[in-house]
């Protein structure tokens, strides 16, 4: 079914049991598209992208508190305004994400008046150029199930570089995890996009992740609803590491959280590194009496493409 359609069926399910605000009934708080009269499109369309994942963000803690599931229909960097907008935020929610639609409708309004094309895909070339990997590269990750255990290791190819997101592909494998298929990696560093049976974490890292800042989320097994690990983190450390002999600008996120284990729970904690530029994946470090959630996985090279 078309998403659009999809959106459809949902907001008259939401609508009519009476438990979400029409999206008229937030109006967008008005700002000037003069504040980007000096600003170049390439600059305006990343101040829209980053409009829209702000709006995306605070829509999401919306989406979870309410249960209405909006957002698990998936977006990409261009989002769908009513479905932000239609989930009966309140208070400082509602407040926010006016002030974001009126930010966002100024920058297109400012991007009509420079007669911007429409934007693509594509990642601008300056955008492109201070990104740590290339198309057609092989990152390397070496993975434990605990400290000191036998290594595997494997690799994702850089299948794309887009401007919401990366693709990696991991060959066929046999039995080796994980498994083969396709990742997407939003700007974030979240895996929105997994092959069943791997690790993933589709909406952990969140917001402006600047030292001290908090964020939360599921670490899942896709395609195994009852493996999840509800976790909460915050940014322990932010600057320049040398990883697989390239230089990132890192930022740490210590995790704590739980997960199920038979009829009761476990804690889950550890913490994960990624690439502020990027999103890549630098480190993970899960520990929990839940085999599902004892990892450490660790990039150790990053090959030519070959």
């Amino acid at each position: 079914m078309p998403t659009l359609a999809l959106l459809t069926l949902v907001f008259a399910s939401v609508f009519s049991a009476g438990c979400a605000t029409r999206a008229v009934d937030v109006k967008p708080l008005p700002a000037s598209a003069a504040e980007f009269v000096t600003w170049d499109c390439t600059r305006i369309d990343e101040e829209r992208d980053q409009v829209q994942q702000r709006a995306t963000d605070v829509a999401w803690a919306v989406d979870e508190r309410v249960g209405t599931n909006i957002l698990a229909l998936g977006m990409g960097v261009t989002v769908f305004w009513p479905a932000l907008l239609a989930m009966r935020p309140d208070g400082l929610e509602h407040a926010e994400l006016a002030r974001l639609k009126g930010r966002f409708e100024a920058l297109n309004t400012a991007a009509s008046e420079k007669a911007c094309p429409p934007p693509g895909n594509e990642l601008p070339a300056a955008r492109l150029a201070g990104l740590p990997l290339a198309v057609g590269e092989r990152l390397v990750y070496e993975d434990r199930q605990r400290a000191k255990g036998p290594v595997s290791e494997w690799a994702l190819q850089v299948g794309a570089l887009r401007r919401g997101e990366v693709e990696l592909r991991r060959q066929a494998s046999g039995k080796a995890a994980p498994p083969a298929g396709t990742w997407l990696q939003d700007r974030m560093g979240n895996i929105t996009l997994a092959p069943e049976g791997a690790l993933s974490w589709p909406r952990l890292l969140r917001g402006e992740l600047a030292l001290g800042a908090v964020t939360a989320g599921d670490i899942l097994i896709v395609g195994d609803p009852l493996t999840r690990a509800r976790m909460r983190g915050q940014v322990v450390a932010v600057g320049p590491q040398n990883v697989a002999g390239r230089r990132f600008d890192a930022i740490v996120v210590e995790l704590f959280g739980d997960a199920p284990l038979g009829e009761s729970s476990t804690r889950v904690d550890g913490a994960i590194v990624v690439d502020r530029a990027s999103g890549l994946l630098l480190r993970l470090d899960l520990r929990s009496a839940s085999p599902s959630f004892s990892l450490q996985r660790r990039l150790v090279r990053v090959e030519a493409p070959g």
